[in-house]
């Protein structure tokens, strides 16, 4: 989006006012504290009159000087530009500054829009769709979504947008909720990354619930988190600035996760949920529970059963079908009840949204006649491709797992090593191919996956182009064996030395390649 101007405005007292207060203003180059903005952009493209401009990122002066050209009258940098004859504000930090004065500009549209947020290294889209489908039955499709897959901002077709990032700029982010106030919509569900804290994206910005549903290592390496405890921080921001909590003990470090929460929330507000008969985090308080009661590719069937006397209060007890195979979306499924009750749901609600939610390339099931049953999924790390995988072994034991997956380049490079041992834990055959490269060779990128994954155990191949890839791997595949297309879902791009080449999407080729079967 890069820039907005949807009938807002902010002028330069507001500004310093606002950095003042955050402590962020370093000095201003005004002369008139009563100059406004009519419009707001961090692309100089985007640059409309009376603009405000943010300098942000790996920036040159040169941009500056286009979006001069194009009606900026004052900018927003962590330093002057003294060539270029407009007037400048220099702050400490430009994306706090930015996610400050973008929610100013729109008026500080969370204030109406309330918000449920989810955090976590897997489960975070499902989470989400869940959410979305239970509290469209409540509030008549009036539920905005901001995912990695799709930006829901209306309840039309034309109101859906594909995503670029899981959580957008901040300038975007508000943009985007002032457009979904306008078209209606009431609440809001939304994913929130930890680069989205560690590059300041949501700053200032508070929920009215904040779920942690899991961590394990991703996301670290050159251009993301430099560690372990960096990631696991920038995740734990998301409880700090939530009004209410709910944590799914189920997964490493909750205890930590857990007394971030504490200290900056009343025990009343945190809602620890666990499966039961986990000993996992014990420790932990044990408001609501779940067990499985039926768990295959046709039903997944959970029972919710609430502990504590806060968590009666949800009244969310009961039996509920899962829309969804596999039984790490059981949890995702009780993390969506529990913030769907927090925002007025009934079961019957509940259980309509959980029965009946479709994610895009979450799970999609392709069978064939006389190949394998084709599976594509977005599983991109080792969490959720060792989930994925796990599975589908489980339910077909004597089936061979045959999977299809590549890695980004310049960014989650472990990934790979993760892609590689979920690989060789539960697959028989593996094709190897290119997801996002980026800057980087895939066969490089398919190499490092490839060290993780004895060769004498699961067949790897690597097939460079992707489409080939999948159309091997299904053509060869038999009858009774389970194909994972992994990666990319719905994704129509592939992001190849800084441009989006277009692709058609796992899951049109697979479709394509099954009605031609």
């Amino acid at each position: 989006m890069e820039g907005a101007s949807i009938l807002a405005q902010i002028t330069v007292d507001e500004v310093l006012m606002l950095l003042k207060e955050h402590d962020l203003l370093i000095k201003s180059q005004f002369s008139s504290l009563d100059q406004s903005f009519n419009s707001i952009a961090y692309n100089s493209k985007a640059v409309s009159n009376d603009c405000l401009f943010f300098c942000k990122g790996n920036f040159h002066e040169a941009y500056l000087a286009d979006a001069k050209q194009r009606g900026a009258k004052g900018y927003v940098s962590e330093k002057p530009y003294d060539n270029i004859a407009i007037p400048g504000i220099i702050v400490k930090n430009i994306q706090k500054a930015m996610s400050l004065l973008s929610a100013a500009f729109f008026g500080f549209p969370q204030n109406d829009l309330p918000t449920i947020a989810y955090t976590g290294t897997k489960g975070k889209t499902t989470s989400a769709y869940f959410t979305k489908s239970i509290l469209d039955h409540v509030y008549n499709r009036k539920v905005a979504l901001f995912s990695t897959i799709n930006t829901v901002l209306g309840p039309h077709s034309g109101d859906v947008i594909k995503s670029s990032l899981t959580t957008p700029e901040s300038l975007d982010l508000f943009t985007n909720m002032t457009k979904a106030l306008q078209k209606g919509m009431t609440h809001l569900v939304m994913e929130v990354s930890s680069q989205a804290y560690k590059k300041q994206r949501v700053y200032n910005l508070h929920y009215d619930v904040g779920v942690f549903l899991n961590i394990s290592p991703d996301h670290i390496g050159r251009n993301e988190h430099p560690t372990f405890a960096d990631y696991l921080h920038c995740k734990e921001q998301l409880l700090v600035n939530a009004k209410r909590c709910v944590i799914n003990a189920d997964s490493d470090h909750m205890v930590d996760v857990y007394y971030t929460a504490k200290a900056t929330s009343q025990p009343e507000d945190i809602f620890v949920y666990h499966r039961k008969g986990s000993t996992q985090n014990a420790q932990l308080p044990k408001d609501i529970e779940y067990e499985s009661l039926a768990d295959s590719l046709s039903e997944n069937k959970i029972k919710i059963t609430s502990i504590s006397d806060k968590a009666k209060q949800l009244g969310i007890d009961g039996t509920y079908e899962i829309s969804l195979p596999g039984d790490y979306n059981e949890g995702n499924a009780v993390a969506a009840a529990i913030t769907s009750a927090m925002m007025g749901a009934k079961p019957a609600e509940i259980a309509d949204g959980l029965a009946h939610t479709r994610v895009p390339g979450r799970m999609e099931i392709y069978p064939t006649q006389s190949h394998g049953t084709i599976y594509v999924d977005y599983a991109h790390n080792y969490g959720s491709l060792h989930s994925v995988l796990t599975f589908l072994k489980k339910q077909s034991p004597t089936g061979r797992v045959i999977v299809i997956t590549g890695s980004t380049g310049d960014k989650g490079i472990d990934r790979r090593k993760g892609l590689g041992k979920a690989i060789n834990e539960s697959a028989n055959i593996a094709y190897l191919t290119t997801d996002d490269p980026a800057t980087e060779d895939p066969k490089v990128i398919a190499d490092e996956i490839a060290a993780h994954i004895d060769s004498k155990r699961v067949k790897t191949t690597y097939i460079a182009n992707r489409q080939a890839a999948i159309e091997q791997a299904v053509t060869h595949s038999q009858q009774g064996d389970m194909v994972v297309v992994a990666g990319k879902g719905h994704d129509a791009f592939q992001k190849i030395n800084g441009k989006n080449v277009p692709y058609p999407g796992d899951a049109t080729i697979v479709a394509n390649l099954v009605k031609g079967l």
